[in-house]
């Protein structure tokens, strides 16, 4: 069952799958689409067109505008941003230049990090609190820093992963093996 707070929106045409759970000042605009069993926490702002997987679970005061795509599982950490336009201006107008930013399934984003529009999250990566996301992210990458750079690599558990000569790696929490091959981990799936 969905469970929306008095003191949240959710416009008309806005679609919100079940298990859902809005709570206190939150927006949802119309034409946004929620997946089932997601989170938000207080003062999340929803705006039109935006796509939401199932699973996610958006923290307090999140934003999250036109042109983000967030994918199944997805961790929104406290105050995270993510931006729409590369060169924003208040005097002129640039809603056609919007680009698109996509969060692959499983990643998280860690407390008061910016996303820099225009870039991919990928499946299961680890954005550190603070960390300015300025380049696609691969699969499984720990990113950190200002502007944010790999430190290494993590499983799906979030475990960080240390891999031997043979470019083998077991997560040290559910013991799921994981290949690096060049910039690429493969994990079990």
């Amino acid at each position: 069952m969905t469970f929306i707070h008095e003191s949240s929106f959710v416009d008309k045409g806005a679609k919100l799958g079940p298990g859902c759970r809005v709570w206190h000042f939150c927006h949802v605009m119309k034409d946004a689409v929620i997946g089932d069993n997601c989170i938000l926490g207080q003062n999340v702002f929803i705006a039109p067109g935006v796509i939401l997987g199932s699973g996610i679970k958006v923290q307090n005061n999140v934003s999250i505008y036109a042109g983000v795509v967030v994918e199944d599982d997805v961790f929104l950490g406290p105050s995270m941003v993510f931006t729409n336009v590369i060169n924003p201006r208040s005097f002129i107008e640039r809603k056609d230049e919007f680009k698109a930013t996509t969060v692959k399934k499983g990643a998280s984003i860690g407390a008061n990090a910016t996303i820099v529009c225009g870039h991919e999250i990928g499946r299961y990566a680890m954005i550190g609190a603070g960390t300015v996301v300025v380049r696609d992210v691969p699969d499984y990458a720990l990113i950190v820093g200002n502007p944010g750079h790999q430190i290494g690599w993590v499983s799906k558990a979030g475990m960080r992963l240390e891999f031997d000569y043979t470019g083998k790696a077991v997560c040290p929490q559910s013991g799921e093996t994981y290949h690096l091959d060049g910039n690429k981990v493969y994990g079990e799936y």
